[in-house]
Formats: structure tokens, C-alpha cells, sequence
């Protein structure tokens, strides 16, 4: 390595280093002079920024320099104006020391986690965003190029406000051989797809997800699934409901249609790509429409007006079948959206028709939950995020202080798509007068039970979750049969929103008229005292037959806004057995 006339280091004997501009667990990007052009670019230099991680991982430089020869190459391959450019590799000599340096464009706007560190974006930017990291995605993905890492670091913004999708370092080439080592996830846990968490690579679904978890992150503010450690954070993504988004408007919809665990049910590219722009549509015909109705009425117009935007999806041929899905059925919201605000009613009812025709696979039972989900993923992802930073990236995407929220539920207890129902099930929804206030109490939850009881004939299900704004059941679809539909109760309605899968012989179910919901409201106060959450800003319980002990219980779930909390368990007599602060 030489140095210039300022004294600086030169690579190559042509690139002046002028100023680092980032770092990571792949090495640090500087911006440079390429003095042989006269032009600034950007120089990833390609090694661990830390010594002792180096010494403690022999092969590590070996690893991470073929690791810059296929971030080369992957980039070479798009040719993209939303993919950023590369102009030349610089490798050490056969032999010597030393390490490689990636030369690519200067993109001077910073990156869309330097914007979200003062607060979420503009709706507008974030689906202008979400439309260009989608079409440098979809540009990959017919190279067979997988990029596994989206997040909003890596995806840097041109003054004119263009995104520019960078850092394929981990992307996976289709004739690649592997160079993740066996039980290590690469990757950032909170961005992360849950069936990459499981072990199934190879699928565009799955970068697919982490756009539009970063998209969640630039609407709302927060990371739903980012939790105090990447193991907690895994847990999250595999099985943790995410909270309805409040500011997202007409991209509300979008995100329920792809934040869905199973990989099968997501839109592919160009179906993402038509429901994005329908959303912008109605964004746009919303601020038309609602100009002068005054502040709070956007996230409500936007909503409304993409009912209207979306009519021509709805009578749109949806693309062939993708394969089955391992996974079954899983829907992406467990939480009430909190006041001021409503819910965002997603316009695309009839729209939903699942994308595989295969049946649902078989549920999973709650038993992952909190210390046996932990025991199970534990082995998967020792060392998890190796090269990358990913779970401790100094607040990393999750502007403004990470998650406001801590659920967990089993993922059965998610709403999922409508569905039409099959012949002699009532689905009606038997309309009543809705209950006043939250659903969080005796009275209500009754009423919502019998509402139930009025569609399916029965109070006796595989699980129940009540939030402050409706109920979520998985119920049997008869008697003693081993299927499962998902129900829900909001606004006085009970309505079946579509399978659940199934339930294994013997399976415990528990009926819900014989909890005492009288003790409901005690144990919502001690919740809040023995987890030290006086004012949550996030609750909600889950019934269901057992959990570890093998018998009925109760667990609310309280979280505020700085993330404490966690879960009390009870049986379903109230008293408390387990207190699981998180």
C-alpha cells in the first residue's frame, strides 16, 4: 500500500482513501479518488474491522475474500440504475497478505438507515423506495441472484431520492457453491425470513420479506420483530404476531398480503410490484380527495381509497401456483391498532385466493413458545449474523429506539387471509351491536364467545388471543375433526377468515366458557405490576389448553413503549403460576 501527494493511503496505486464512510462485519466502505479518472467512488475494504475475530476464525480471510469475489461478480451481473455499480476488484496477490477492495459508485444521499434515524418517512417516499429496492430485487432474482440481506442499511438514496440496493456480499448465486458455514445463519435476524430461519434457502419469497419488513420500518418507526438479543429476535420472527401498522395508510394492505410466514402465500415480484403501485395510486387520490379535511384523516383516506385503486386486482388473473409450502398458513397481524387511529381494513378481500392449491400443512403447536422455541432455534443459529452485523448494528433500521412492542402467540392465533368457507359453514358473521370499549373484559369476551358459538355451534377451540380490539380463535371445523379454520371477532361481527390446518389426534382443546374471565381483569393489574409496566402501551392474552405444564392456562402478554415486558402465566382460574420478564 502506497500513499498520495496528501499523504493518504493508496489501493492499487490508484485509489486515494479520503474517508471512511461505514463499517460492518464485512470490512469498512471508504470513499476514495480514483485519480486516474478524476472521480470519487466508494472502496470496501474486505476484512473483519476486528483483529480478534480474525485470530479466534482460522480461514476467516480466505472466506470473506471469495465472499468479495461473489459480491463482485453478483454485481457485475445487473447492470441496474437501482443496483449499485461496480467498476473493478482489487485482489492481493497469489500467495501474499493483504485483502480484497471492492471499487463501486459513490452514492452521496447516505443510506435509508441514516434517514430513519430522525423518525419514519413520508408514505410517498417509503413506496417510491419500496418500488426501486423491488425492481433491483426482481433485476437479481432473474440472474438468479438472491441477495439475503435487504435492510435499510443497505439500500443508500441519491440526492433525487432513488434508492440503490447495495451489499450483496451474502447473496447466493444459483451455480455458487455454498460458503456459509453448517448451523450458521447469514444474515440480519430482525430482516431475516422466517423460513430461512428453519433452513430453507434458495426462494426470491424470502428476500421478498425482508423488503417489506424494511418497508414496515420506514413507515411505522419501529422493528416489530427486534428484540434485546438476535436469539430473542429469531424466536420473533419464527413465531411472534407483528403488530398492525398505524401510519402505513394504503401500504397497510400490502404488508398484510407479505409479511405472511408462509413463503407460498406471499405475492411474487411482479404481483408486489402491481400492489405497490395500486398503493401509491390511492395514496395519491387519498391527499387529492382529503385536501383540507385537516391532520389525522390521511391514514383514513388513503385507506378508503385504495378499496377504489384495487378493483381492477381483484379481477386481475393472479400468477401460476407457486409449490407447497412446510409451513401452513400463517397471517401476519396479532395486534389491535391502537387509537387514534382504526384499523386499516385490507381492500383486497377478493383478492386472496391462496397462490398453492395444496392443503395446509400441519399446525404448529404452541409448545415452541418462550423457553422451548429458544431451545429449539438455539442450535440453528450459533453464530448467527457472523460476518454481518445484523442484531447489534448500534440500532440498526429501528429508528427512534427499536420495537415499541413484545408479543408472542402462537403462530395459529394470527389472522389469515379470507377464505371461502366450506359447504354448511355459516359465515355470515351474525352482525350484533359491537361491545363497547376494550375487548379486554368479562362482558366482551363473552359476547364475542357466543358470537362464536352462533357460526361454529361451539365454545371448545385449539387456542384464543384477545386484544383490546378484537379476538382471534382457532376453531375445530366440527367435532371431533382434525381441521382447523381461524375465526375472528371485531365490531360485533364473528367471521371465519379462512383454514388453519390441522390438529394431531389427541391434541387437548379447551373450552372456553369454563375460563374464569371474571379474574380477567385482577390479573391484567397484577400482570402490570409483577412485570413493572404501569403504563403498557401493547397487551393482550392468549387461552389456550397447555403450555409446558401440560394444563389450561392464561397469559397476558404486556409490553411499553421502550420494550419491557413480557408474559404472566395463569390458569385459567386467574392465578398466577409464572411471572416471564423479557
Amino acid at each position: 500500500m502506497s500513499t498520495g501527494e496528501a499523504g493518504r493511503q493508496m489501493i492499487d496505486g490508484r485509489f486515494e482513501l479520503v474517508a471512511p464512510l461505514g463499517s460492518g462485519g464485512m470490512g469498512t466502505v471508504w470513499r476514495a479518488r480514483d485519480i486516474a479518472l478524476h472521480r470519487e467512488v466508494a472502496l470496501k475494504e474486505v476484512r473483519p474491522p476486528d483483529p480478534a475475530t480474525a485470530a479466534a476464525q482460522p480461514g476467516l480471510a480466505d472466506q470473506l475474500r471469495e465472499r468479495a469475489v461473489r459480491e463482485a461478480r453478483a454485481l457485475a451481473r445487473l447492470a441496474h440504475p437501482h443496483v449499485v455499480t461496480i467498476h473493478h476488484i482489487v485482489e492481493p496477490p497469489e500467495g501474499a497478505d493483504g485483502h480484497p477492495w471492492i471499487v463501486m459508485e459513490l452514492v452521496r444521499g447516505g443510506s435509508l438507515h441514516d434517514k430513519l434515524a430522525s423518525g419514519p418517512l413520508p408514505l410517498a417516499d417509503v413506496l417510491r423506495t419500496g418500488l426501486d429496492v423491488l425492481s433491483a430485487l426482481r433485476a437479481a432474482h432473474a440472474e438468479g441472484i438472491l441477495h439475503r440481506d435487504v435492510k435499510p442499511a443497505n439500500v443508500l438514496l441519491r440526492p433525487d431520492g432513488s434508492a440503490v440496493l447495495t451489499d450483496f456480499g451474502i447473496a447466493a448465486l444459483q451455480e455458487s457453491t455454498g460458503l456459509t458455514a453448517t448451523g450458521v445463519l447469514i444474515g440480519s435476524p430482525e430482516y431475516i425470513a422466517p423460513e430461512r430461519v428453519r433452513g430453507e434457502e434458495g426462494l426470491a419469497a424470502s428476500d421478498l420479506w425482508s423488503l417489506g419488513m424494511m418497508l414496515y420500518v420506514a413507515a411505522e418507526g419501529v422493528n416489530p420483530l427486534r428484540r434485546a438479543t438476535s436469539l430473542a429476535t429469531v424466536v420473533a420472527v419464527l413465531d411472534e404476531p407483528i403488530p398492525a401498522p398505524v401510519r402505513s395508510g394504503p401500504l397497510a394492505a400490502v404488508l398484510e398480503r407479505l409479511l405472511v410466514r408462509d413463503p407460498a402465500a406471499r405475492p411474487d415480484g411482479a404481483q408486489l410490484e402491481q400492489l405497490l403501485r395500486e398503493a401509491s395510486t390511492a395514496l395519491a387520490a387519498g391527499a387529492g380527495a382529503g385536501a383540507g379535511a385537516g391532520a389525522g384523516a390521511g391514514a383514513g383516506a388513503g385507506a378508503g381509497a385504495v378499496a377504489a385503486a384495487a378493483a381492477p386486482l381483484a379481477a386481475a388473473p393472479m400468477a401460476a401456483p407457486v409449490p407447497p409450502s412446510p409451513y401452513g398458513q400463517f397471517g401476519p397481524y396479532g395486534q389491535p391498532t391502537p387509537p387514534p387511529f382504526g384499523p386499516v381494513p385490507s381492500p383486497y378481500a377478493a383478492h386472496t385466493t391462496p397462490l398453492t392449491t395444496a392443503p395446509p400443512a400441519p399446525r404448529k403447536r404452541p409448545a415452541l413458545v418462550g423457553i422451548v422455541v429458544a431451545a429449539v432455534v438455539a442450535g440453528a443459529v450459533i453464530g448467527i449474523v457472523r460476518w454481518l452485523p445484523g442484531g447489534d448494528e448500534g440500532g440498526d433500521d429501528s429508528a427512534k429506539g427499536g420495537s415499541s412492542t413484545r408479543p408472542t402467540t402462537s403462530a395459529s392465533s394470527v389472522a389469515n387471509p379470507p377464505a371461502t368457507a366450506p359447504p354448511g359453514t355459516k359465515t355470515g358473521g351474525g352482525k350484533a351491536s359491537a361491545p363497547q370499549g376494550s375487548m379486554l373484559t368479562p362482558q366482551n369476551i363473552r359476547t364475542a364467545l357466543e358470537a362464536f358459538k352462533q357460526q361454529t355451534g361451539t365454545t371448545t377451540f385449539v387456542d384464543m388471543t384477545v386484544y383490546d380490539g378484537y379476538v382471534l380463535a382457532s376453531i375445530p371445523t366440527a367435532p371431533g375433526a382434525d381441521t382447523v379454520d381461524s375465526w375472528q371477532y371485531r365490531d360485533g361481527a364473528a367471521k371465519r377468515t379462512g383454514p388453519d390446518g390441522t390438529v394431531e389426534e389427541g391434541e387437548p382443546l379447551i373450552d372456553m366458557a369454563t375460563v374464569n374471565w371474571d379474574a380477567l381483569p385482577g390479573l391484567l393489574e397484577q400482570s402490570k405490576k409483577d412485570l413493572k409496566v404501569p403504563n403498557p402501551s401493547s397487551r393482550y392474552v392468549i387461552v389456550e389448553p397447555w403450555m409446558m405444564d401440560q394444563v389450561p392456562c392464561m397469559r397476558p402478554y404486556l409490553s411499553d413503549e421502550y420494550g419491557r415486558g413480557g408474559y404472566v402465566l395463569a390458569g385459567i382460574d386467574g392465578k398466577v403460576k409464572k411471572v416471564v420478564a423479557t
